[in-house]
């Protein structure tokens, strides 16, 4: 019984951490299309998609996916400097 109950309070936890850390991706996202943007229009329209795209997951309810999909973006502007 212990097991399971801790099984379920990592798996909410988790789930928690994952939640808050979306909304801190979206932000330094944000913050560097504002100070730095990509030269190449393309990588703009993608970083731009993958945001959209991250956000409407994280409102979704699918944490995971969202940072998988913020983390793609953050990759593409880091890529693009």
């Amino acid at each position: 019984m212990r097991r399971l109950t801790a099984f379920f309070t990592a798996a909410l936890l988790s789930t928690s951490a994952l939640a808050m850390h979306c909304p801190a991706d979206m932000a330094k996202i944000d913050e560097l299309l504002k100070s730095d943007p990509p030269a190449d229009a393309t990588v703009l329209a993608q970083v731009q998609a993958l945001r959209a795209e991250g956000e409407s997951l994280h409102k979704a309810g699918d944490h995971s996916q969202s940072v998988k999909v913020l983390d793609e973006a953050l990759l593409l502007l880091q890529g693009s400097e």
